[in-house]
């Protein structure tokens, strides 16, 4: 059976001037909602919970079947001009589980959520493979 499941990922303290968006598809971006300091992105991914482990489809899941994940863009990635900075963060789903899946959908009022800190070690936009990334129910 497929769904659509509500998401949000919540960037804190983003990189002053430097703009970040989730990617859909190849090229096509969905920008964020500035709050307080944050940079909050929402939107709905499909996922099929026909087999043992939920499969994320739709313009937001990127990469094989077996290795699903969303890119946080930065910089030149997200379409900005005049910016050294050019860098994709990349969040896996892959720890996300059938049966929290299963647990956001049985609430109206649920969605899946999880934080990253905008800045990496190096003092640029966060990139590559998010590490620690923790997953979880959250209200809309």
């Amino acid at each position: 059976m497929k769904y659509e499941v509500p998401f949000r990922i919540i960037v804190t303290s983003p990189l002053d001037g430097v703009s970040m968006k989730v990617q859909m598809g190849r090229n096509e971006f969905l920008e964020s909602v500035a709050t307080g300091g944050e940079l909050l992105f929402e939107f709905n991914v499909r996922v099929d919970l026909g087999g043992d482990g939920p499969n994320f489809l739709g313009p937001f899941a990127q990469g094989p079947k077996d290795g699903r994940f969303i890119y946080v863009n930065s910089g030149g990635q997200a379409g900005q001009e005049n910016t050294c900075w050019d860098r994709r963060a990349k969040l896996s789903l892959v720890s996300i589980s059938k049966d929290i899946v299963e647990k956001a959908l049985a609430s109206r009022s649920a969605r899946l959520e999880t934080a990253i800190h905008g800045v990496g070690r190096d003092g640029g936009p966060v990139c590559a493979s998010v590490k620690g990334l923790e997953w979880r129910i959250a209200a809309k």
